[in-house]
């Protein structure tokens, strides 16, 4: 088959042919990949960011987002069948260790990552799990929903995590309306009535934005903290939920919290540098997140399967796969990127 190898970090992949995953185990799950996301996680996994975290098995296939069709299965799976439309969660799990008994699966100490931890879903066929399969409605195109597996619900939880700060007369400030930014819009406006303000600095961007529920924008040009203060009269966000955390926005948006608020990190890239005092003496909070849950994700697609989640993609046939990451580098995809084998 072909697949979207990486070789050497620093260096694009390229289109290899290599031979079809197989179901070893009993609860093996074959996958025929409909859509593969790009995701800029990808572009840290070239520069060789994760390896040291997952120990990347050079080479390997790229791509963790990942939707299609049911295509052989183990032994003991009995949740999906030959032929059903499935989308993955990215990090298929044990179901035995104590973060999985306790719904945190995404904390599992045996889990995999495919596409980091191992080959990935940019090709034409994945190995997964049955525990990572959720089914979806047959008329779905795989390729309309493949970036929900990552990106969706990566933004899904922050929100979902939130919800409880962002009762009616609260404000959320979110930086980045880009790949996950745009979906983390939607997610807020289908889930909380908190007042809905987007920071980014393409005029695009801020467009889709606001037809996605924002009740306000703000350009990213150096003046935006003064922006979002004078929108909140002085105060800050209630929460904020930083998209981007690279290239100064980390410190922006730990500014733009008000007193007791939280700022939720969900891009990375860049370093935090906070004085102590000003946390304690402000009691603000700084909270991470990573992926989701199974649950998560099963909740997301109920939203998008409503037609209250959408996602803005750009699609591109497999062989254009480093077309699509250099497009992704270079800030030319709006939404994100598939790849449909």
């Amino acid at each position: 088959m072909k697949a979207v190898r990486l070789h050497e970090f620093h260096q694009l992949p390229v289109i290899d042919e290599i031979p079809e995953p197989t179901a070893q185990g009993p609860f093996d799950v074959v996958v025929k990949v409909g859509g593969a996301g790009v995701c800029r996680t990808d572009l840290h996994i070239m520069e060789g960011q994760w390896d040291a975290a997952m120990g990347t098995p050079l080479p390997y296939v790229l791509g963790h987002e990942n939707a299609g069709w049911v295509h052989e299965i183990g032994s003991g799976v009995t949740n999906v069948a030959v032929g059903d439309t499935v989308i993955l969660h990215p990090t298929p799990t044990c179901g035995l260790c104590h973060a999985c008994r306790a719904g945190n699966d995404m904390h599992c100490t045996n889990s995999e990552f495919p596409g980091l931890s191992r080959d990935g879903g940019m090709a034409e066929y994945l190995l997964t799990s049955a525990r990572a399969c959720v089914k979806l409605d047959p008329k779905t195109k795989p390729e309309d929903v493949a970036a929900l597996a990552d990106a969706g619900i990566t933004a899904y939880h922050a929100v979902r995590k939130a919800i409880p700060l962002l009762y009616p007369g609260t404000t959320c400030v979110v930086i980045g309306a880009g790949g996950l930014g745009h979906i983390g819009i939607q997610c807020l406006a289908a889930l909380t009535a908190t007042r809905i303000i987007v920071v980014d600095r393409n005029p695009d961007a801020l467009k889709l934005a606001e037809q996605l529920g924002a009740n306000h924008t703000v350009v990213s040009d150096g003046k935006h903290v003064d922006g979002v203060m004078d929108l909140t009269g002085g105060e800050g966000a209630d929460v904020v939920l930083d998209f981007v955390a690279e290239q100064g926005a980390e410190n922006d948006g730990f500014t733009m919290t008000r007193r007791a608020g939280s700022y939720y990190v969900i891009g990375y890239g860049g370093t935090v540098n906070i004085p102590t005092l000003d946390i304690i003496s402000t009691e603000r909070n700084i909270v991470g997140n990573i992926v989701g849950t199974y649950n998560d994700l099963a909740e997301l697609m109920v939203l998008a399967q409503a037609g209250k989640v959408t996602l803005h993609t750009k699609t591109y046939p497999l062989d254009d796969a480093v077309q699509a990451l250099t497009d992704l580098d270079e800030g030319n995809v709006r939404g994100r990127a598939i790849l449909v084998p």
